[in-house]
């Protein structure tokens, strides 16, 4: 390819050829889709595969297709009260028409992928009016996000981005309709992000306001914008302000202090008193998260677009970025001051790192493709056109620079370990499953086993408790919860059948889960969720230690219903008739 031809391709500007946004936008959404379909091939490469956060958030969903499921069930009702109204809506629909939520979920990432592909690309061309530009930032934004679990696991932070940068499309493109549409699509999928939205046409009423005698026709179309959007963001969150939940309230940080989850290994670790750092900026649920917005390696020319931007003279591409880039940075200020608001207001508006971690990414994606092709422009405009004389040499040097250069934002995830990285959990019970399934709707499986973390999904059957559902955020749930965890714990190591019967009556349980290592300390020691109940799990240490036999393990083969290498499934109805 010749040096002009590459010039015309990759640094035309889209008022004098249409054709190369459409190219260069058409190759964005071509590999976005080529991740969908990697991610894809994982999802449906088994019947008992589930992203892991999808273990939590849609597996009630079921009761879409059978209201019957999952009856009198703290933890489905838990999170059937926390999922939004959008989110809910967006798999109940598909549900209507019989198509299970779980192929819902692993369907939804490549929709989203393609809409934050199109915003992305659309978002970065308001600032530099490049299309090789939106490619770039889209492509970076997509390769990080198929790097982490946000947008593959179809939960409600997987349409945190995708809203977002449709929001900020139309805020800078002063479209009304746009703008509010997006405000309210938030608030039904992830509602925190209003308050982001809200900042920004704060920050926008702020600036109007100083230019109000210098402008004034066209400021009061200005200020309806933002009251308009302010109103409509007011409206979105005034029924999260009134309602009530039945697991209220939040939890507090006296008591969040107190709980071994909040510990730095902890289910849910937030504190970290002895690592600052740590806790402020690498924290993924305390800190500012800037860790993952840097992947891959290319964002990390982001930090360059400043300096470029104050030498334009040296940049001629750097004269053609426009005043819209400002957005940026009110982004982040917004997102860094909501960030302050929630360590405030600690577990009220959920975890600080929600205001902060995606907001990065968006920016430092789109800073880093604008600093890569002013970069590139300027290499092989100034460069190689100045100190290159022959033709022959120009066209060699361009190409070279074009193929390191795709090699840098195309091959390069493909080398690592974790691209994508789905999360997907693939369930190997099946024949538990399969048991469990022809039971009752109703029945309750009480167990230590990790296993259990998938039973819901894959048997479609109500569990006492189990650490992926250990989300201790609401009191009115996580101290129930927790609870019967202890109780369990308890009965599963007591050598008085009589207290085991009591646990069984107390939680109604039908069926019991055992692994071939139960009544192992090791069992308990090697296992950080179930340490972290004390002196419940310290106490059974202390027992099986001593050689003391659990009246549960004496039940364990006569009241068998189900064995594999793996696991024993009791019949509590066994245990309890036994004299």
């Amino acid at each position: 390819m010749s040096a002009n031809k590459i010039e015309q391709l990759f640094f035309l500007q889209p008022e004098l050829s249409h054709k190369y946004s459409r190219f260069w936008l058409a190759i964005a959404i071509f590999f976005s889709l080529i991740y969908s379909l990697m991610a894809l091939q994982q999802a449906f490469s088994s019947p008992y595969v589930v992203q892991d956060d999808a273990r939590q958030h849609v597996f009630w969903m079921r009761r879409f297709l059978d209201p019957e499921l999952f009856p009198n069930d703290l933890i489905a009702d838990y999170f059937q009260s926390v999922a939004p109204l959008g989110y809910k809506l967006i798999y109940a629909i598909p549900a209507a028409f019989e198509i299970d939520p779980l192929v819902t979920s692993k369907i939804l990432p490549s929709i989203l992928g393609v809409i934050t592909t199109y915003y992305c690309f659309a978002l970065t061309m308001e600032l530099l009016p490049i299309p090789f530009t939106g490619f770039v930032a889209a492509l970076l934004l997509n390769q990080n996000l198929w790097m982490q679990d946000g947008l593959i696991s179809g939960t409600p932070k997987a349409f945190a981005i995708p809203l977002l940068l449709a929001f900020l499309y139309y805020y800078l493109r002063q479209s009304l309709s746009g703008t509010s549409l997006t405000i309210l699509l938030l608030g039904l999928f992830y509602p925190s992000f209003v308050f982001i939205c809200s900042g920004l046409l704060i920050i926008k009423l702020w600036q109007l306001k100083a230019n109000i005698l210098r402008y004034k026709p066209r400021l009061s179309k200005g200020f309806l914008f933002c009251f308009i959007g302010l109103l409509v963001a007011f409206l979105v969150l005034l029924p999260y302000v009134i309602s009530t939940s039945e697991f209220a309230p939040t939890i507090t940080v006296s008591q969040a202090r107190s709980l071994t989850d909040f510990a730095p290994n902890g289910r849910s670790a937030f504190f970290n008193d002895r690592h600052p750092f740590d806790f402020w900026i690498g924290g993924s649920r305390s800190g500012l998260r800037l860790s993952s917005a840097l992947i891959p390696p290319l964002t990390y020319f982001a930090v360059l677009l400043p300096f470029i931007l104050k030498f334009k003279q040296t940049f001629p591409l750097g004269q053609k970025v426009t005043a819209k880039l400002r957005i940026l940075t009110d982004l982040i200020l917004v997102s860094l001051v909501m960030f302050g608001i929630a360590h405030l207001l600690l577990f009220k508006l959920h975890l600080p790192s929600r205001y902060t971690q995606n907001s990065l990414r968006i920016v430092i994606a789109i800073a880093a493709s604008i600093s890569l092709t002013i970069i590139t422009h300027f290499l092989f405009k100034v460069v190689f056109k100045r100190l290159v004389k022959t033709s022959f040499y120009q066209r060699l040097l361009a190409n070279l620079i074009l193929f390191f250069l795709g090699m840098l934002l195309v091959i390069y995830p493909h080398l690592t370990n974790n691209f994508v990285w789905t999360q997907y959990v693939q369930g190997n019970a099946v024949e538990l499953y399969e048991f469990l399934q022809q039971q009752p709707k109703d029945i309750m499986v009480a167990s230590l086993a990790s296993e259990a973390d998938n039973l819901p999904t894959f048997a479609q059957r109500s569990i006492l408790v189990s650490q992926e559902y250990a989300i201790p955020y609401h009191a009115g749930y996580y101290f129930p919860f927790r609870q019967k965890v202890i109780d369990l714990i308890n009965a599963s190591y007591s050598n008085d059948i009589a207290v085991v019967k009591q646990f069984i009556r107390q939680y109604k349980i039908d069926f019991w889960l055992l692994e071939a290592n139960s009544f192992t300390p090791e069992y308990i020691t090697s296992n950080s969720w179930l340490e972290q109940h004390q002196p419940a799990a310290q106490n059974a240490i202390a027992f099986l230690k001593q050689g003391n036999i659990p009246a549960l393990q004496v039940y364990q083969d006569s009241c068998s219903v189900l064995k594999t290498q793996q696991f024993k499934l009791i019949s509590t109805r066994c245990i309890l008739s036994a004299i």
